[in-house]
């Protein structure tokens, strides 16, 4: 959604690079760029007229002037101008003291209410809690159907008492709820509410007399990043109308400019606390402005990246691995490789992965253009491989090649190209798991293992001139250095007179010697 955004600003700052000493006119051409791209964005114009202040102000001072990298200076101050605006700190929920937690969401229809409770509901489940689903969106045709089946692919508990389709109290629902939830013994219930196309006064009635029934812990506003400079109105609308204690972004996986969302904390005072990434159930994750920011402005998310391994991968079946790879490479198979990539796998779209990598920003077109599909084919040549063939894939001859290729549907180059890769990838794990990586002799697991020794060739002796005169003079000197070196001068220094502690220094630098 930000890569608009993200290529602007990585132009500005390109400029910058390079030179010592930024001038007035230097920073003003920079902030200029700055503006044009967020208004570009469609972020709010009061945000960009305070962010661009902040930045002038801050680039002006002392802490660029005097800096020994004045661009790398400023590209800090609008990293932490970003995450200014996007709300500062993380903001997490607040949990009551005496469950159940009540979560109200709110919001225009369309933005994505009902998905994102489920969302929210599997995210919390994840966490440790037991989350209650409660439909009180009873106007709009088939919402209850629709989040019952959104909390059975959530896996979560779901209260919905009235047929809906405009039969029903949403305020009654939500009041019996809470008794439910207790006794269920539930720790949050998630309300979703009914939107309408726009805002109006019954839509805001009914969600104050809803959020009174129930006393909510949370209020959050569910806007879609899509709409642009509406996101601001409905928000400040909602604000003033029922009140919010937080925003959750919808929709941040569009292609749209994206601007707004930029703007919701800024101008309603309120945190952006969760957003949703995708239409998966499993893209959705809290808010941190910091990573935001530094995504935008190409630095990659290695934070998140790393929370999602942690999430997906088993710290068991990381120590087996690592066990297994530490005995020979040949003790890492197909099945193995296979049970890697599906781990990886479930940790999401591959493009989004390598999108929050640093410096994968210059690769946008690359990553966008990559085959999702590319996966699964190769899943599906690794099952058409007999047992043995996986154990040991030196065995698979062209013969079984062609066997492989037809049973999974490819060309048989895919299968010898697959093969060749997995040969490579398991020798470069095996020399990381014995200690280091591949390419850096003399350490443990970072050569290969001892190498031949080098036949050298003997120095040729130091050829003899062809003048006799100088021929005579050398052999001279020669023996001279080897009855010096009997005598117990092995250097071959000169004596006598000649001694270095008889040299005699000139009188101008006596005077240094003390």
């Amino acid at each position: 959604m930000f890569d608009t955004l993200s290529d602007r600003l990585a132009s500005t700052f390109k400029n910058l690079r390079g030179k010592g000493r930024l001038s007035e006119a230097d920073i003003d051409a920079t902030a200029r760029e700055i503006r044009i791209a967020l208004l570009e964005a469609d972020v709010a114009l009061p945000v960009v007229r305070a962010f661009i202040k902040q930045v002038k102000e801050r680039a002006t001072g002392a802490e660029v002037s005097q800096a020994l990298n004045p661009a790398q200076q400023v590209i800090k101050i609008v990293n932490e101008e970003l995450i200014g605006i996007l709300g500062g700190e993380t903001r997490r929920l607040r949990f009551a003291k005496q469950p159940p937690t009540v979560i109200m969401l709110a919001g225009l229809q369309g933005a994505g209410k009902t998905t994102l409770a489920g969302k929210l509901g599997r995210w919390l489940k994840s966490q440790g809690h037991a989350p209650l689903l409660v439909a009180c969106d009873l106007q709009r045709p088939n919402a209850v159907n629709q989040l019952q089946v959104v909390s059975e692919r959530a896996g979560v508990a779901f209260y919905g008492p009235q047929p809906g389709n405009g039969v029903g109290d949403p305020v009654q629902v939500a009041k019996d709820s809470i008794e439910h939830a207790r006794t269920k013994q539930h720790d949050v219930v998630i309300v979703d509410t009914a939107g309408r196309l726009g805002i109006d006064a019954e839509m805001m009635q009914q969600a104050a007399d809803i959020r009174d029934a129930v006393s909510p812990d949370e209020v959050l506003f569910v806007v879609d990043a899509m709409i642009g400079q509406d996101a601001v109105n409905t928000a400040e609308a909602f604000r003033d109308g029922v009140g919010f204690d937080g925003v959750v972004l919808s929709k941040l996986d569009g292609d749209a400019r994206g601007g707004a969302a930029l703007s919701v904390a800024h101008v309603t005072g309120k945190q952006i606390m969760f957003a949703s990434n995708g239409e998966k159930l499993d893209d959705f994750d809290a808010f941190h402005p910091d990573r935001m920011a530094s995504r935008i402005l190409g630095m990659g998310d290695m934070l998140s990246l790393i929370e999602k391994a942690e999430q997906t991968f088993s710290q068991a079946e990381a120590e087996k691995m690592a066990a297994k790879l530490a005995k020979g490479p040949k003790e890492f198979t197909l099945d193995d490789f296979l049970a890697q990539m599906e781990q990886v796998r479930k940790m999401g779209s591959i493009s989004k992965l390598l999108g929050m990598l640093p410096g994968m920003g210059q690769m946008k077109e690359q990553i966008n253009n990559l085959d999702e599909r590319e996966v699964d084919r190769t899943a599906a040549i690794i099952k058409s491989m007999t047992p043995a063939e996986r154990a040991e894939p030196t065995i698979i001859n062209g013969s079984r090649r062609a066997r492989i290729a037809k049973g999974s549907g490819v060309d048989v180059s895919m299968v010898k190209s697959l093969v060749e890769r997995f040969f490579e990838a398991r020798k470069m794990m095996s020399k990381m798991a014995q200690g280091g990586m591949p390419g850096m002799p003399g350490m443990p697991g970072m050569g290969g293992g001892p190498r031949k020794k080098k036949q050298v060739k003997q120095a040729k002796g130091k050829r003899k001139s062809g003048n006799p005169m100088k021929r005579k003079a050398d052999e001279e000197a020669a023996a001279a250095r080897r009855e010096a070196a009997q005598a117990g001068n092995p250097l071959g220094l000169p004596q006598g007179d000649q001694a270095p502690q008889n040299f005699e220094l000139p009188e101008e630098f006596k005077k240094f010697m003390g």
